[in-house]
């Protein structure tokens, strides 16, 4: 495997672990900074420079774009990617996790834990937000803060809003977040590889400190997951795009609370904790993607006219309930189920002795037409859905 690492900072830990990783197994390997690339476009030809010399073939890119280059790091990761270059996280996840307020967004409509957040522009909507969220204490973030940057617990109401007006004066966007008091300046960060976690570890901050950063003085110590969080933290990275990822997470009395999903996760703290080689772990998943790649559900299954692929809930007092999905119809209507999603579940290609209940959810391949009947006529008033093509941040 030929791999291109994208970072501007060869000798920081992280990139040298993964470059130290890729040519211990054998792979050739080349730190490229990102900022010396030049993208070209032409019909049919995207094509990449760099150094203002033609990029040679890479058969993946592994990106660690800084949040100062956020929108140039993208366009290139997104420029590999119609070149059919395999990319580690694909540039929409790398969008979507960089901002706050969009991460959360996204997350929201999944039933993944998260402090209760709110965004307001308004001065005279703080005070009912910081009600909304459980009042003072609160905690204050900037959309694009890291590592620890920009988080601010402000311990009354007066206090909060004061910072808000200073940071709102100098045109900056914050959000308001629950305090989560029982986490006791606690918090998880686990490092997703694809559909597992590999490693994770406890982060505790210091002192009068509440922020548990490493960059902020925190304490690390190996743990391992439970179920539960282990899962919240593969599906919340799946649901944004990211293949490799760094999810943080609270300790909250309802169970996990995602705070962040970082899409270029530092490794140092989590491997100097574990003893783990994440860094292989990451080349190793890598390369496997080259020698047996996915395919494009977006693109493969969309080429024919009057075909698509969307998602049809199953709500109660519908007809199918009780009914395999061999007895469903679908089949006779020309649609294919390829995953059915019951709570956090998801049933990959589900056999037609599967029984469906409510609240079923099945993401489905065939005629469009025929998928939009199937939606009962009250709703389609209410809601006038349209049958979309999956975004691949929507796919988990």
């Amino acid at each position: 495997m030929k791999l291109a690492i994208l970072s501007r900072a060869p000798r920081c830990y992280s990139t040298r672990r993964l470059r130290e990783a890729a040519l211990q197994r054998g792979h050739k390997v080349k730190v490229l900074n990102t900022l010396k690339f030049a993208i070209d476009l032409q019909p049919g030809q995207p094509d990449l420079y760099y150094r203002g010399k033609r990029l040679s073939h890479y058969d993946a890119v592994l990106p660690r774009v800084g949040a100062s280059i956020t929108y140039f790091g993208t366009a290139v990761v997104r420029q590999f990617e119609q070149m059919d270059v395999f990319s580690a996280n694909s540039s929409i996840g790398i969008a979507n996790s960089r901002d706050k307020l969009r991460s959360l967004q996204v997350l929201s409509r999944h039933k993944i834990g998260i402090p209760a957040t709110t965004f307001v522009k308004d001065r005279a909507d703080v005070l009912p937000a910081i009600d909304r969220v459980g009042g003072s204490p609160v905690v204050i973030k900037l959309l694009e803060g890291t590592q620890g940057i920009g988080v601010i617990l402000a311990d009354s109401v007066r206090i909060a809003e004061a910072i808000i007006e200073t940071l709102q004066s100098t045109k900056q966007n914050v959000l308001l977040q629950k305090f989560v008091a029982e986490s006791k300046g606690r918090d998880i960060r686990a490092l997703v590889v694809g559909d597992r976690v590999v490693a994770a570890m406890r982060r505790v901050a210091q002192d009068h400190e509440f922020r548990s950063n490493v960059h902020r003085g925190g304490k690390t110590e190996a743990i391992q997951l439970d179920d539960e969080y282990a899962e919240t933290a593969v599906r919340a990275a799946q649901i944004l795009g990211l293949r490799v990822a760094g999810v943080d997470m609270l300790e909250g009395a309802e169970g996990p609370q995602v705070m962040e999903v970082n899409s270029s996760p530092g490794i140092e703290g989590i491997e100097g904790a574990t003893k783990l080689d994440v860094a292989g772990a990451i080349v190793d998943y890598i390369a496997a993607h080259v020698d047996f790649p996915d395919l494009d559900v977006r693109q493969r299954l969309t080429v024919s006219r009057g075909y698509g692929v969307t998602e049809l809930h199953i709500p109660d007092g519908s007809e199918l309930i009780g009914r395999t999905i061999a007895q469903s119809g679908l089949h006779e209507r020309d649609i294919n189920v390829l995953t059915l999603q019951r709570g956090t579940s998801v049933i990959p290609n589900p056999k037609g002795s599967r029984v469906l209940e409510a609240g079923d959810r099945l993401l489905c391949f065939g005629k469009l037409e025929q998928m939009r009947e199937m939606i009962p006529a009250k709703a389609r008033k209410a809601r006038r859905p349209k049958i979309k093509k999956l975004k691949i941040s929507e796919i988990s």
